[in-house]
């Protein structure tokens, strides 16, 4: 993409000529000449950009993205639990087949209102509290959910376990891409090869739990056990002690989730990223920041505070026209009036121009197709392959074993977006194409066939897709906007995929018949509602610019 006009004053004097006592005081870091034409804010930038290009990926870089990597884990991690636990919580709980969407829709709404809230609060906040807090509530909440007894009382619980979820990509992705060094952007897709992970995982320990904890699980039994506020007193009845393993597994997720709160708040000292230290007008404490970095990395910091203090004397860098993004300091002392202006005023940058419209409505509407059609199959999924495979006479504990192998394999898709990143024949654009076409069409032929063979392949080939695709759309998300409004631009994306994931399920539910999904071919009707949809990223991502690609971020 272009560069983003934030400022663009070719008139203006600074550096012109080759000045030799600037060149001095940049210590060979930095070409004068490069800095021809930036607003003050994006000369700083450009300073940071090759401080962390000059670190490598050290132990601060790796410990960054490992722990971003974590964010990851847990998006799919829990949002993999709740289709899982769908049955066994449906058969104790005895709410309605055509209610069991609501699920979904609980989870999705905590999810939504989380990518904008922490994408906004991360421009404004900084990137550590908002970093560290998602994790917390997702840790406290997750616990909770182990100990509901109602299905209101889990709705709820879910959709706080979602607001936490919610916030992680947005979050994690901004700060990878800000820490890492520029010929490494490749890591930023290869971070959702943590999904899979947490998905095969959660899989995992659902069948260690649920076949074995749960009552009478198995599809094909005639007559498994009612929910007990749905006959007499005395009656045999799915009772809570009979039917723990969904419990068991909200508790061990809850864990793992509050031992990564544990990994990022108290065993690793993560700093404020200092691109949002110098937006904010805290110069010396971006400098401190870049030299904990470097003593990390067991290495001297190559940029001083003389250096920021020479670009700041050169007073034509801040004009009127980039006031909103080079103002620095002006920031923390203007009155409060002022900067809530600056605020608002800030998010005008995704439509500044038509090319950046244009890109950003795109984004927007890749992102709800996507979300549309995974949402569907981590909702109904496992319902749906038990009864494929209740119908060929597979048990309960073969469909949970299925999983294992259905979600593994999306590492592969991870690595392979990943690879196809740097191909300049391929890249990050066809990559995303033909990951998203290919997604669709497995969810078609999967309604269209049931055996042991194709149930297992054909989802296990949607997954590798998936999975490729987001790697690179959520990768490649935050470089084509700047570090002002990056955190903003990634979390309404977000909000608009994590919208639609409400409105999914939804409407599927409403596809289902009351006696439940074997009437009335509803399993198809879904099928074809996911499929379709996921398809429309074909479309969308073969509209997005090829400009957008590459360029250096600010």
């Amino acid at each position: 993409m272009d560069k983003v006009n934030m400022h663009n004053d070719s008139s203006s004097p600074e550096f012109k000529g080759g000045d030799e006592t600037m060149g001095a005081s940049f210590s060979g870091i930095v070409n004068p000449e490069e800095l021809e034409g930036l607003t003050l804010y994006e000369k700083k930038c450009v300073l940071i950009n090759r401080e962390i290009d000059n670190n490598g990926m050290g132990r601060y870089q790796w410990s960054i993205w490992l722990l971003c990597g974590f964010g990851y884990f847990l998006d799919l991690l829990w949002a993999q639990a709740f289709g899982l636990v769908l049955s066994p919580l449906e058969q104790e709980l005895g709410f309605p087949a055509n209610k069991s969407g609501n699920i979904s829709v609980a989870f999705s709404a905590g999810l939504t209102a989380g990518a904008f809230v922490w994408g906004v609060l991360v421009d404004i906040v900084g990137r550590r509290w908002a970093f560290n807090l998602t994790c917390l509530i997702s840790a406290a909440f997750g616990l909770g959910l182990g100990g509901c007894n109602t299905y209101s009382a889990f709705l709820i619980v879910t959709a706080f376990v979602g607001f936490g979820i919610g916030g992680n990509i947005p979050i994690d992705t901004t700060i990878c891409l800000e820490f890492i060094p520029q010929n490494r952007r490749f890591l930023l897709a290869l971070l959702s090869i943590f999904q899979p992970i947490g998905v095969v995982i959660c899989s995992a320990i659902a069948y260690g739990f649920i076949p074995n904890y749960s009552c009478n699980p198995n599809f094909s039994e005639a007559n498994p056990a009612p929910p007990c506020n749905s006959v007499p007193d005395g009656t045999p009845c799915c009772t809570r002690e009979s039917n723990m393993g969904w419990r068991y597994l909200m508790f061990t997720l809850g864990a793992i989730t509050l031992f990564i709160f544990i990994l990022r708040f108290v065993v690793f000292n993560f700093k404020e990223s200092p691109k949002f230290l110098v937006y904010r007008g805290y110069d010396e404490k971006a400098i401190g920041v870049l030299e904990h970095i470097a003593k990390t990395n067991g290495r001297p910091c190559g940029i001083t505070m003389a250096d920021f203090d020479a670009l700041t004397t050169e007073q034509h860098s801040l004009t009127s026209a980039s006031e909103l993004l080079g103002a620095g300091k002006a920031q923390t002392q203007a009155p409060m009036k002022e900067k809530i202006k600056m605020e608002f005023a800030r998010y005008g940058l995704l439509f500044n121009s038509w090319q950046m419209s244009r890109l950003t409505i795109l984004i927007w509407l890749t992102y709800i197709c996507d979300f549309w059609g995974f949402t569907l199959a981590g909702t109904y999924l496992p319902t749906v392959l038990a009864l494929k495979n209740g119908a060929i006479h597979l048990s309960l504990k073969f469909t949970y074993r299925s999983y294992i192998a259905i979600y593994a394999p999306g590492i592969v898709g991870v690595v392979g977006g990943a690879m196809m990143y740097r191909v300049p024949q391929i890249g990050r654009k066809w990559t995303m194409v033909v990951s998203s076409g290919l997604m669709g069409a497995s969810i078609f032929i999967f309604s269209a066939v049931n055996d042991e063979a194709s149930n297992i392949g054909l989802n296990a080939l949607e997954y590798v897709c998936q999975s490729m695709f987001n790697a690179v759309l959520y990768g490649w998300t935050p470089e084509v906007f700047p570090a002002p409004i990056r955190g903003t631009a990634c979390g309404v994306a977000s909000f608009w995929g994590r919208l639609f994931g409400i409105i999914a399920p939804l409407t599927a539910q409403s596809l289902v018949p009351q006696a439940g999904f074997n009437e009335g071919g509803a399993i198809n009707h879904i099928l074809y509602l996911a499929g379709g949809i996921t398809l429309g990223c074909v479309i969308t991502v073969s509209l997005l610019p090829n400009k957008a690609l590459g360029r250096q971020s600010m």
